[in-house]
């Protein structure tokens, strides 16, 4: 049966009514943490479901009940990436018996601030923060003001993926070596022989490119390239952009004989247009990409990439903040990356 109440918020003292009880006794009924009469409890139930009635999570929390909930709040969904870290929040959240909610933003601060503010009220213990973003004043402040807030009511921020803009905020990061990884895998192209090299997928101010371009340039100046050797286009992230761009620098230039792009779905754009451009991937141009996602060694030819720990990033989110609820402001833990090599990358002018 449904609400037949109107759009009045249904309460306990609602339910007791209908039941005929004390509100005191619905509420035990209810929370299944007391001995009340079979019976009784039969005749609460009913009328809870007669009523549509949904317990309020405050007074849930109140008297221990209800169920443990993190919260992961991501910029999307599809993403590849995005999706790995939340299933291993779900998994990890599965293991201990909590439920997992996702949450997707777009990008939107403001329906970042309503999920975090919609997650308070529901009285999720965990709420986790995915991926780099575009560190300016006012997400300083946002964070800042999330984490004092969730903190106040027994509640933990964790970032994940991406640097807390505040050491003394009371958050909990869980990130990756982005920097090291681009070394890395940068470091592998010029050991090929390759010197001149790009980097695909540039966004200025997003904390986890940035810190991949970092690493970019940092491997080619420990190879003895001069500073003028980076060639950075800033494109930001996604197929379509890698596309797109990659077919613009075909146009421009063909001096260039490797790529790096910002992540694996820039790298599948590329591809495709160096393919469109009648080159062939390894043996006219070697690209390499991030993340390690799933479908990189499905793509033609298989991409040699960055492996990000991603499901585990969303694991180690919820085990380490559970394991160390108390710990204090600015704890911070660093997971590792590594290559994958596959058959996207050949000496400049062909495999030998």
């Amino acid at each position: 049966m449904g609400n037949d109440m109107g759009s009045k918020r249904i309460t306990i003292r609602d339910v007791a009514e209908r039941a005929g009880v004390s509100t005191a006794t619905a509420s035990r009924a209810l929370s299944g943490n007391h001995p009340v009469p079979a019976a009784t409890r039969a005749r609460v139930l009913r009328a809870a479901r007669d009523l549509d009635y949904v317990a309020n999570a405050h007074a849930r929390a109140l008297v221990g009940g209800g169920r443990k909930m993190a919260a992961v709040v991501v910029r999307q969904v599809t993403s590849p990436f995005y999706a790995q870290v939340a299933e291993g929040v779900e998994a990890e959240a599965a293991d201990r018996g909590w439920l997992c909610v996702v949450g997707a933003t777009g990008g939107d601060p403001q329906r970042e601030m309503e999920f975090v503010q919609l997650m308070r009220e529901e009285g999720a213990r965990l709420v986790i923060l995915v991926g780099g973003v575009v560190e300016d004043d006012a997400y300083r402040s946002r964070v800042a003001h999330y984490a004092q807030a969730l903190d106040a009511t027994g509640a933990r921020l964790v970032l994940c993926g991406r640097p807390a803009p505040d050491p003394e905020i009371p958050a909990l990061v869980v990130e990756f070596d982005n920097e090291a990884g681009a070394r890395a895998i940068t470091g592998y192209l010029l050991s090929a022989g390759h010197r001149r090299i790009v980097f695909l997928g540039g966004l200025p101010g997003n904390t986890a490119l940035d810190a991949r371009v970092a690493g970019y340039r940092g491997a080619l100046v420990e190879h003895g390239l001069p500073p003028g050797a980076a060639h950075v286009v800033d494109c930001g992230l996604g197929r379509a952009a890698g596309l797109r761009a990659m077919a613009e620098l075909l146009k421009e230039t063909r001096e260039f004989t490797a790529v790096v792009a910002g992540d694996d779905m820039v790298a599948a754009g590329a591809l495709r247009a160096i393919a469109d451009a009648g080159l062939r991937v390894p043996e006219d141009v070697s690209v390499v990409g991030y993340n390690d996602i799933p479908l990189a060694e499905d793509f033609n030819p298989p991409l040699t990439t960055v492996r990000t720990p991603a499901e585990e990033l969303g694991r180690a989110a919820v085990r380490i903040a559970l394991r160390d609820p108390d710990s204090a402001a600015g704890s911070h833990h660093l997971l590792g990356t590594h290559i994958v090599v596959r058959r996207s990358v050949a000496p400049p002018g062909g495999p030998s």
